[in-house]
């Protein structure tokens, strides 16, 4: 049951709850493309905090809010008394009387941390530097309806980010099979592999962390990658460039070895020719558009589900 739960790192859920946030996902894309929008958060608040800039996640949550009927705050950390030393803890406990869920964007995990353990309302983590659980959401309902789940392949290129950490756990838990090609020193989380692989026993997928980006895409259903230059580390621009290219670039040459009918796929913003070529990232093959659309969707499932009570949701 997702009433009332944080979301930090999709480690908090079952197989069953991610199955169940895409499942409402699909049926709520399909209501809108029908023009049916319904109410189902009317009268609910969201506040959202951003110390990161944003253009997906800021848009979409303000979208899924307004199109369920509900009212969404956007905040940046100077404009609230966070920015003037108020704790993390204190600014939790009075949003909490305000809102009914608080999202927040923050460049240390601990930190959305620390603001789910003294609100008393639902945290989601709308991205830290270990984590991204709503773009993996987002993610898996797009390998669902171009690929399904089951048995897929998915081939993570580049650096072992938030993104990657948060592929491995969501792919393990609904059995898609990972494989990650990152330089040494660029390797995931170890909780998040460890984890992945805990679930993977169970579910059947493979997680395979390699440094040959040719192993990882051989044979992929999905192949995907994101900047190597993630916010919060942009002093090592050239030294990271220097890693990551051309070895770890998804070009022409690299997904000759994947499956013809393969997907690409990247969270955007998209640092072009540099994490992927513009043949690649253009081309018919690339999913990339569906899944930005997909954050409005999986986003209204996610906030409908840890609000309301499934006997509570009619769709």
């Amino acid at each position: 049951m997702l009433k009332g739960k944080h979301v930090l790192s999709l480690m908090e859920f079952s197989s069953k709850e991610v199955l169940d946030v895409l499942e409402l996902s699909e049926r709520l894309k399909r209501k809108r493309r029908n023009g049916v929008y319904p109410l189902l958060l009317k009268n609910k608040t969201l506040i959202s905090i951003f110390m990161k800039p944003s253009t997906r996640t800021r848009i979409s949550f303000n979208e899924a809010m307004n199109e369920l009927g509900g009212h969404c705050i956007d905040l940046t950390a100077n404009e609230l008394q966070l920015g003037r030393g108020e704790t993390i803890e204190d600014t939790a406990r009075v949003l909490s009387r305000y809102a009914d869920v608080i999202a927040a964007r923050v460049f240390a995990h601990e930190d959305v941390v620390r603001l789910s353990k003294s609100a008393s309302i639902p945290v989601i983590n709308s991205l830290s530097d270990a984590f991204h659980p709503c773009q993996v959401l987002a993610d898996l309902q797009t390998i669902k309806e171009k690929k399904g789940l089951k048995g897929v392949k998915l081939a993570y290129i580049g650096d072992g980010n938030n993104v990657c950490n948060t592929l491995l756990i969501g792919g393990s838990l609904v059995g898609i099979d990972i494989y990650v090609g990152c330089p040494k020193n660029y390797k995931p989380n170890q909780d998040a592999i460890d984890f992945a692989l805990k679930i993977a026993s169970k579910t059947k997928s493979k997680i395979i962390i390699t440094e040959d980006p040719n192993e990882a895409v051989s044979g992929a259903d999905v192949i995907y990658t994101d900047t190597f230059i993630s916010m919060g580390v942009e002093k090592e621009r050239e030294e990271r460039l220097k890693i990551f290219l051309p070895k770890y670039q998804v070009n022409q040459k690299l997904i000759e070895k994947a499956k013809s009918d393969y997907i690409f796929m990247h969270c955007l913003p998209a640092h072009r020719n540099h994490e992927v070529t513009d043949d690649i990232i253009d081309s018919k093959n690339s999913a990339v558009w569906d899944q930005a659309e997909n954050r409005l969707h999986a986003q209204k499932a996610l906030l409908t589900l840890i609000l309301l009570k499934k006997s509570e949701i009619k769709v």
